[in-house]
């Protein structure tokens, strides 16, 4: 999240972590980091924020998620463990782990149309994959094997690669544009 935090802050925003549903009150967008999406699910429930991310999401607010963060956005999910949930907003199936354990993990450059030049340079760290999407949900991007690994619905973006970790700030500006877009001009508290 440190990383999230930083790139968000060197882009003018007035950054700060969620950990609570008052803190969530204080903020006109999220970023659901990489990590563990069964863990990150139980903390959210357990710090009685699950209700209120799916709360805030139906009213609109912009959410980026980042690998986990990814699933967690996600409608529906391929290899959850039993009772696994998600905060859901964006019509996709995502399936977790596509890649493989940590050993596997890999570096890539992406072309993503809506981002222009140069390419994205990707870093996937036991990484999900968007498997099949619904008419409102818009992939960004693709690897070459025409698997989607940014997606985006609304105010919503994911990533499966980790944009935060190689100084890739564009999807983090893209994910403020849409803070802006929401509430108008100025600098976007997080």
């Amino acid at each position: 999240m440190r990383e999230h935090l930083a790139v968000l802050t060197s882009l003018g925003a007035d950054a700060r972590p969620v950990r609570r549903p008052e803190e969530l009150a204080d903020v006109e967008g999220l970023v659901l980091p990489g990590g563990e999406s069964s863990v990150i699910d139980k903390l959210a429930r357990a710090f009685d924020l699950f209700d209120p991310i799916r709360g805030a999401i139906a009213d609109g607010m912009p959410m980026y998620g980042t690998c986990a963060g990814l699933i967690l956005l996600a409608d529906r999910i391929d290899g959850a463990i039993t009772g696994q949930r998600t905060f859901g907003g964006i019509d996709a199936r995502v399936a977790r782990n596509v890649f493989g354990s940590q050993t596997a993990s890999f570096e890539t450059d992406l072309d993503v149309p809506a981002l222009g030049s140069p390419p994205v340079h990707a870093v996937f760290i036991r990484a999900p994959a968007v498997i099949e999407w619904g008419p409102d949900a818009e992939p960004l991007a693709s690897l070459p094997d025409g698997r989607v690994v940014a997606i985006e619905q609304g105010a919503l973006l994911g990533t499966a690669f980790h944009p935060e970790s190689t100084g890739e700030t564009r999807f983090h500006q893209r994910f403020l544009d849409h803070v802006d877009a929401r509430r108008g001009v100025g600098a976007s508290a997080l």
